[in-house]
């Protein structure tokens, strides 16, 4: 049953979206039920967040397809707000994030993490979790909110791994608004990065070609905006045999793509 009323008295799992939910959703759903006594998932498609009018009006919505995969799972809370229950005034809209921080997706999105920091901070003072779930796939936005967070909220975050279908390709709402063809694509850049990062794993110096897979990748016949190796505790270029993540983001038939090894 989806309720409306909130008891803070068990603790608390929260997971939050913008809808049309997929199984990399469902997969944190899941792992909110295992590991707390209650469930919340939010439906809230942030405005602030988008960088592009034309990106927030095409975001997928499938709200009847997300009530019924809801159910099915049995979730305690759903909440889905409406703007003005959310931001009260215009200076809430969006947080500042450090300098040093507008990389990769800061870097070309300007603004997008500062509306996603600053929705969570409203999530996180009205509903007050215990624990909040979020994906790898987004890495760098569960970097910059676990940092945001620290020392403002006692809520604890948990990682979860990116889910991916049988060729690779991690789940995503985007993927809905890409054809058979693109997804192929999107999976054969997947695939790509992944036996780049083996490679990699056994042998350091290959991330030195890194120029080349950038070569292989626009051989594909995307726009690619960024592809960079860096540090996944801290997102510095100081990187090591055992530290070292692989990032990429690209737009595909005008659809904006991202994953990470």
């Amino acid at each position: 049953m989806l309720n409306n009323q909130v008891n803070f008295n068990n603790k608390i799992g929260f997971v939050p979206t913008m809808g049309a939910l997929h199984e990399g959703h469902i997969s944190l759903i899941k792992a909110s039920q295992r590991k707390c006594q209650k469930t919340i998932v939010s439906i809230f498609i942030n405005k602030p967040q988008f960088n592009k009018k034309k990106d927030f009006k095409n975001y997928p919505k499938n709200i009847n397809k997300d009530l019924k995969i809801l159910r099915k799972l049995k979730v305690d809370y759903l909440l889905m707000p409406g703007e003005k229950d959310i931001y009260s005034s215009n200076k809430q809209k969006k947080i500042k994030i450090n300098k040093k921080d507008l990389i990769m997706c800061a870097k070309f999105r300007s603004g997008h993490f500062e509306g996603v920091l600053a929705v969570i901070n409203q999530f996180l003072i009205k509903t007050k979790p215990s624990v909040m779930f979020l994906g790898e796939k987004d890495f760098q936005q569960t970097y910059l909110i676990k940092k945001f967070i620290s020392g403002k909220f006692k809520t604890k975050i948990i990682e979860c791994k990116t889910i991916r279908n049988k060729n690779g390709l991690p789940y995503s709402s985007r993927n809905i608004l890409l054809n058979k063809k693109n997804l192929q694509a999107a999976a054969k850049i997947s695939q790509i990065i992944k036996k780049f990062y083996n490679k990699i794993k056994l042998n350091f110096k290959k991330s030195k070609d890194i120029y080349l897979i950038k070569n292989k990748i626009i051989d594909t016949n995307v726009k690619l905006e960024y592809l960079e190796i860096r540090n996944k505790l801290n997102l510095s270029k100081k990187i090591n045999k055992k530290n070292f993540k692989i990032f990429i983001a690209y737009y595909l038939n005008g659809i904006r793509l991202i994953d990470n090894y």
